[in-house]
């Protein structure tokens, strides 16, 4: 199964042209489940809706509580911005759950939960976006306590361990990662534990998802990091659910246009279709 997660970057640049690159990238790469952040719709058009049509993928998308910084800095109070998830396989059932966060920052963060209707085993799914002030890790650790306890309640129910995917705005060796991920600082829910992917990945790899090679990045002076991450939960019976690579994508202009000021991280996990790993 090949997961992928990518910050979109909102509505922001040459939005149009931006979208058609991501469409590009997307429709080469053809991820399984993609879950996505800084999604907007606008004027009954959805950027989640226009991909999934293209990409004969479902789809599901939840929006902000509170777009309204994040219209201000677009200059534009009809656009609403949330996260979204793309599926070749149908969604069974979803939810979301509002983050908490710091009065200055409120800006409507949230995270999104998927069941996957995938063969053999239905896959519980999820994408978040957390506050990206440099100084609000604090907060970050408080959101994810929430969204932990949020996988928490909707992982029962199936063998394959549950897939988190978002822009976590922290580095690998930050409070709220380390807490989130629960095996190398105590966890967020007591014994519950997620394997970071890019543990697997080949050390030689680039791994910034926040790159100043990217001139949207660059424009801001400020350094590289890896903030994007796929999760998943200890392997089931067999090796379910383990990751079998992982890699930085997304990374390069297409047609001379950089579709987002992240990259994407890709993974492909063992199963559910694989016919050896039956419930």
């Amino acid at each position: 199964m090949r997961v992928l997660t990518w910050n979109l970057w909102w509505r922001f640049g040459p939005w149009e042209e931006r979208r058609e690159a991501i469409l590009t990238v997307l429709a080469e790469l053809q991820p399984d489940v993609i879950g996505l952040q800084e999604v907007w719709a606008c004027g009954g058009e959805n950027l989640a809706e226009w991909l999934a049509s293209r990409l004969g993928m479902h789809w599901i998308w939840a929006p902000s509580r509170a777009p309204q910084g994040w219209q201000r800095r677009l200059g534009d109070s009809t656009v609403d911005i949330g996260n979204a998830v793309l599926s070749r396989w149908p969604i069974a059932k979803h939810d979301m759950v509002e983050l908490p966060t710091r009065q200055e920052d409120e800006d409507g963060r949230l995270a999104l939960y998927a069941r996957i209707d995938a063969p053999t085993y239905q896959v519980p799914f999820f994408t978040t976006h957390l506050t990206a002030a440099l100084d609000a890790s604090a907060v970050r650790c408080r959101q994810v306590g929430v969204l932990a306890e949020f996988v928490r309640a909707h992982r029962p129910g199936t063998g394959f361990p549950p897939v988190v995917t978002g822009d976590f705005n922290a580095w690998p060796d930050s409070d709220e990662v380390r807490q989130f991920a629960g095996y190398k600082a105590a966890p967020a829910v007591p014994g519950q534990v997620f394997l970071d992917a890019w543990e697997y990945a080949d050390p030689a790899q680039p791994s910034a998802t926040w790159s100043a090679a990217n001139p949207y990045v660059a424009a801001g002076f400020e350094p590289s990091a890896r903030v994007d991450y796929i999760y998943v939960g200890p392997p089931g019976p067999e090796g379910l659910g383990s990751v079998s690579s992982v890699q930085r994508v997304g990374d390069e202009p297409v047609d001379g246009v950089w579709p987002s000021d992240h990259a994407a991280v890709l993974a492909e996990l063992r199963g559910p279709t694989d016919p050896r790993l039956r419930p």
